[in-house]
């Protein structure tokens, strides 16, 4: 019987799309080492979990408090270093607190270090803040903003550093002191707040908030200056915008909107218990912020706070709040574009406008989550790099998790292993994140195809029980496994018979013998009974951290996509018993189909199977383990082909009508 009217899809298994932009909001493929070697990154990823195709590898490590990055045109990679009360713990660097970072054969690693600045010796205790603008290094030291003239043809500045900006204040919670250059030399820098919520006693339950709030006339907002001016001295006069507690994250997108991210305030519940009595529900009040900033805006702090589940700013209770639903003076200012999890920490932004990566990423930005430490009784969260899709200024579809496994299993007791601090985009499309734990610095890459969807990063490994954090935190700035693998068929593909007929009548195939056999050979019945009968094979759904999924249709397959490799697709055709496959770069590949009997579920397989085998027979790689899975009793016509090794190709078949049964 000929295969004719059939109709089913191709797609990745394992995840599920989570807005217009393509992003994949949930599932992942298996991370670490198994991940890396089915993209061929090589190697574990530098212990990072991310989406399928992207790589990491450790750029340099053992730097110091390695706080915010830039990228210069070269490729140069700058990073600025902070001492102080931040890091009780480790000595300040030798030679400055600056440093270059050069990889000169290609490898991902940077093979030339060169540390630069002043010193501590000489009264340098670092900073946060990195850029390069016109030929300068630009940082964060103390109180000041200073340069660095780059030699001509050189990436380490020698001379003494010229001060931009100096008087800028220092103490209380939030001490650093972010910036970022626009185009034309505006200098936009971050001040952030002295207090949590702007009371006499900073953090003292039960203490109402100052009024008026005095210290938002020189913290807790964006001042404006001239990079290209020297000798600049901070006052209330160029205050930009207020009412940003905490904006360390700071980007600016192609047509100019200048972006921060906010750091909510803290303690909501253990210093106004009667008025959040649900802890486990107030975890994630308020959330972070995506906001943009323009000028004379108030983002609301101290009054306000961003409550993510009802999506509006409420009043503080330091300033008359009722536990979320009065609103007051907080309707009129300004709220965020996007909102996060509680406490996570948004400590570095970086909008993705290079080519590297896939186009759903293009004009989006990349959020460094420093991790929380009052998140109790809840797990500890964030430790991680999100991704949110941007359009016209505003969000376009929800965040997911792009870079995970920064925080160990020590996360949840204060002692985590790294926490993203810095993130930035290369000339080349290489996305930079920084740790300010042990100093490293990972450069993330992507090796599939250009138009891809992009999976969430899977979850980091089970965390111990959230524990409180230490005493001095204040101030200081997921589920993961499945269920057991079960054993399943295989079906080695190059054992496949290859006969393809057309023309036959209804009845059985003249393979149908040799997949008995093949199907023997794999450890499966030799005989299956038509679906929906007693009997009928029903074999368990994979996890997905094996690179498999699972998805359930009806009816054979006729048209669709084919993804292949690290994210890169094809697509193939199939109808009156012949078909095509198309492969990148216009590559197509004939194909014939023998006929197809209806009602038997691993008629479905074999042709997916041969579509399978010569769509990687054409793209070049081994097929080294096909999985077959027959699912359920009245699914009909089931079918779902994976292959792991090199091509990583997953087959799924759906209804023409609607979308797969099953999606995992």
């Amino acid at each position: 019987m000929r295969i004719q009217g059939l109709a089913a899809a191709v797609s990745v298994v394992g995840v599920g799309l989570a807005g217009a932009a393509a992003l994949l909001a949930a599932g992942g493929p298996a991370v670490g080492a198994a991940a890396a070697k089915a993209c061929g990154c090589g190697g574990d990823n530098g212990g990072l979990s991310l989406p399928p195709g992207f790589c990491a590898t450790v750029f340099a490590d053992d730097l110091g408090h390695v706080r915010q990055l830039t990228v210069a045109p070269n490729g140069v990679v700058y990073a600025n270093i902070w001492s102080g009360r931040y890091y009780p713990s480790g000595g300040t660097p030798e030679g400055g607190f600056l440093v270059a970072l050069q990889d000169t054969n290609g490898d991902g690693v940077a093979d030339k270090t060169s540390r630069f600045g002043l010193t501590a010796a000489e009264g340098s205790a670092g900073g946060t803040g990195v850029a390069v603008y016109k030929g300068y290094v630009y940082a964060e030291m103390n109180d000041k903003i200073v340069r660095y003239a780059l030699p001509a043809g050189g990436t380490v500045p020698a001379g003494k550093p010229q001060t931009v900006l100096s008087g800028m204040p220092l103490g209380g919670d939030h001490p650093m002191h972010p910036f970022i250059i626009d185009a034309k030399g505006a200098l936009f820098v971050d001040m952030g707040s002295a207090t949590n919520a702007c009371q006499p006693k900073n953090r003292v339950p039960g203490v109402a908030g100052a009024e008026p709030c005095t210290e938002t006339e020189t913290r807790a907002g964006i001042w404006k200056y001239d990079a290209n001016r020297l000798d600049q001295a901070f006052s209330p006069r160029e205050r930009f915008a207020t009412g940003l507690r905490n904006a360390e994250g700071l980007a600016i997108d192609t047509a100019g909107r200048l972006f921060a991210t906010q750091h909510g305030r803290d303690q909501l519940i253990q210093n106004w218990p009667k008025l959040y009595p649900d802890a486990k529900a107030a975890t994630d009040l308020p959330a972070e912020e995506l906001v943009v900033v323009k000028a004379g805006a108030d983002y609301g702090w101290p009054r306000c706070y961003y409550d993510g589940a009802q999506k509006k700013l409420v009043l503080a209770p330091e300033y008359g709040g009722d536990g979320g639903k009065a609103v007051g003076g907080c309707a009129g200012k300004s709220p965020p574009v996007a909102a996060f999890p509680g406490h996570w920490a948004p400590n570095a932004l970086a909008l993705y406008n290079a080519k590297g990566f896939p186009a759903a990423l293009i004009g989006g930005a990349f959020i460094a989550f420093h991790g929380s430490w009052n998140r109790a009784p809840e797990p500890q969260g964030g430790f991680n790099v999100v991704f949110q899709p941007l359009r016209d200024g505003k969000a376009s579809g929800p965040w997911s998790v792009f870079a995970d496994g920064f925080g160990g299993p020590g996360k949840a007791l204060g002692r985590a292993a790294h926490r993203p601090m810095g993130v930035a985009v290369a000339p080349d499309g290489a996305l930079y994140i920084s740790d300010d734990v042990k100093g490293r610095i990972w450069r993330v890459t992507y090796r599939g195809a250009p138009g891809a969807a992009v999976a969430a990063a899977a979850p980091p490994s089970p965390e111990p029980e959230a524990k409180a954090a230490p005493a001095d935190a204040p101030g200081r700035h997921s589920r993961a496994g499945g269920r057991r693998r079960q054993a399943v068929p295989q079906l080695d593909l190059r054992r496949l018979p290859r006969r393809r007929r057309q023309g036959h009548g209804p009845g059985p195939r003249p393979h149908r013998r040799d997949l008995a056999l093949e199907r023997r050979r794999a450890g499966s019945p030799a005989r299956d009974h038509p679906e929906g009968r007693p009997g009928a094979q029903t074999l368990p759904q994979p996890d997905a951290a094996d690179g498999r999924g699972a998805a359930v249709g009806r009816g054979p397959l006729s048209r669709g996509r084919l993804r292949l490799g690290c994210g890169a697709q094809g697509s193939l055709r199939l109808g009156g018993g012949q078909g095509a496959v198309h492969l990148p770069g216009g590559a197509t590949h004939a194909l014939e189909v023998g006929e197809h009997h209806p009602t038997r579920a691993e008629d479905d397989q074999l042709v997916a199977a041969q579509l399978l085998q010569d769509a990687v027979h054409v793209h070049g790689a081994e097929a080294q383990d096909v999985g077959q899975h027959l699912l359920g009793q009245a699914q009909r016509h089931a079918a779902f082909v994976s292959l792991a090794g090199p091509a990583l190709a997953v087959v799924q078949l759906q209804e023409k009508a609607g979308g797969p049964l099953i999606r995992r």
